[in-house]
């Protein structure tokens, strides 16, 4: 069984110790290691979680009372009916099982209550998981690259679904 619960600061540990168990393997054959460590320490800091925590909503992803995965989201993303997936990231173990199409289902509950009508969301180009998100219905609207700083980008799909 999935349940979900927020997650506050007092929950930035668990937040650190999956990305860090994540990203190797959603990223490993796409950046390189330093990359996927500048990365962490840029998004996944403590005063970066508390500072994203400040807009955006994150939501633990339980099997039988074990944490197995994180979202952060954000309503009403850039003054839009649109509910933005900042992250999502479910333990390689627990892959496959359909967490992370229950956590969709989730997000899409909690969107629908906050007057969302899509919810949005980037992808590597490159990232396995583009192919499920595509599978649960979101499509690409546009390609993005972002420079993030010591001559990394991200080079992303966005992606929306109409809910």
């Amino acid at each position: 069984m999935i349940d979900f619960k927020n997650a506050t600061e007092i929950d930035i540990p668990q937040i650190q110790k999956i990305a860090a168990e994540t990203w190797p393997i959603a990223y490993g054959k796409i950046l390189s290691a330093a990359q996927i460590e500048y990365m962490l320490d840029l998004f996944y800091s403590a005063a970066a979680l508390k500072k994203s925590m400040e807009t955006q909503n994150y939501i633990f992803a339980l099997h039988d009372d074990t944490t197995v995965g994180f979202s952060a989201i954000e309503h009403l993303f850039n003054s839009t009916p649109t509910t933005r997936i900042h992250k999502l990231y479910i333990l390689p173990e627990m892959q496959g099982l359909r967490v992370g199409k229950k956590f969709i289902e989730y997000i899409t509950q909690i969107a629908l209550e906050k007057s969302s009508a899509k919810l949005s969301l980037n992808v590597n180009k490159y990232n396995s998981a583009l192919h499920f998100y595509e599978k649960i219905g979101f499509t690409t609207v546009k390609e993005e690259i972002v420079d993030i700083g010591k001559n990394y980008i991200m080079d992303d799909f966005v992606m929306e679904k109409e809910i």
